[in-house]
């Protein structure tokens, strides 16, 4: 394996011969003069960035001088607090396999970790490009299971529900920070969906490979195309459920919000229902009538604050009666 970085050997220093005979030539970053040697080296036209960024099937899956050209969205920095996708191109020479990518999602950093590792197996270019997409889709796999563990400590805040270890909030203790689970509501709604679409995208190379190889050399077809395939339709339909439960757990948070405020609402209207009475006795001997009886009345003040206090009693009565409060 010989990859290509913008840290690595200056391309004064390669020759045509030591690229035809890696296996896989991984082109981080590649500079101008790079993509000229492999170009020259291999024999076949490179794509350029903007054109692994287009999202038309015809321009990420083809076929061109014996070499097979496929371009996926691969997820990465799945573990910070913005994940990203990148677009990623494949190319089958009739060699060796090609990797064009602006930008580092850990499977690569992972693979080639493996590849040096002896007796790994990953003797062609077929061999290769498999292990990759095994290590991209299990990625893609382990992103999905996060995202679902995080989702499951979620509902715990949301519902209330006690953890594995059997603690739980105290129905008395502090009120959840909905903010702050919306915004991991929305982060792992994010990592679902970029997984969704980066299984779209492999699902489509692994169909488009898997037809190109049956009609070309189908005794290369073995089991692992068809493992590869199920993983990737199983993930898909993994994702959907993750998206599902987020979008769950969205309204069930907004609905959380609803309820909080219709309780203090709830608070305000049950306060101003029991502070109208007195209000209402206080306004009427408030009044500056000539004529009042109760003013010349010794016990006109203290019947006065009875009043007041027991037109606030009966109401709260009443409402606990009732069942609301």
């Amino acid at each position: 394996m010989l990859s290509l970085h913008p840290a690595g050997d200056p391309a004064a220093s390669l020759t045509p011969e030591r690229l035809r005979a890696s296996l896989w030539i991984d082109l981080q970053e590649p500079t101008p003069e790079e993509i000229a040697l492999v170009q020259s080296a291999l024999g076949v036209e490179l794509p350029t960035r903007s054109e692994m960024q287009e999202i038309e099937v015809s321009s990420r899956l083809y076929t061109e001088n014996d070499a097979i050209f496929m371009t996926a969205t691969v997820i990465q920095k799945a573990d910070a607090a913005f994940p990203e996708t990148t677009p990623v191109t494949f190319v089958l020479a009739p060699s060796n396999l090609v990797t064009i990518r602006y930008g580092n999602p850990t499977p690569f950093r992972t693979f080639s970790a493996k590849c040096d590792r002896p007796g790994t197996g990953f003797t062609t270019r077929d061999k290769m490009f498999g292990g990759l997409m095994d290590e991209i889709i299990d990625r893609v796999a382990d992103i999905l299971e996060l995202a679902g563990a995080e989702l499951d400590a979620i509902s715990r805040i949301i519902f209330n529900i006690p953890s594995q270890h059997g603690t739980t909030r105290p129905p008395a203790g502090p009120k959840p920070d909905y903010t702050a689970i919306l915004e991991r509501i929305g982060r792992c709604g994010d990592l679902a969906g970029k997984a969704r679409e980066s299984l779209l995208s492999l699902a489509r190379i692994v169909a488009f490979y898997i037809e190109l190889v049956r009609v070309k050399a189908p005794q290369e077809l073995d089991e692992h195309w068809r493992t590869v395939r199920s993983d990737v339709s199983s993930l898909t339909e993994h994702a959907n459920f993750v998206s599902s439960k987020v979008n769950f757990f969205l309204d069930a948070t907004l609905g959380m919000i609803n309820i909080e405020q219709n309780t203090i609402i709830k608070i305000f209207s049950i306060a101003a229902v029991v502070f109208l009475p007195p209000t209402m006795v206080a306004s009427i001997y408030g009044m500056n009538f000539k004529f009042m009886p109760e003013l010349d009345w010794p016990f006109g003040y203290p019947l006065a604050l009875g009043l007041m206090v027991l037109s606030a009693i009966l109401p709260c009565w009443y409402f606990r009666r009732k069942g609301w409060l």
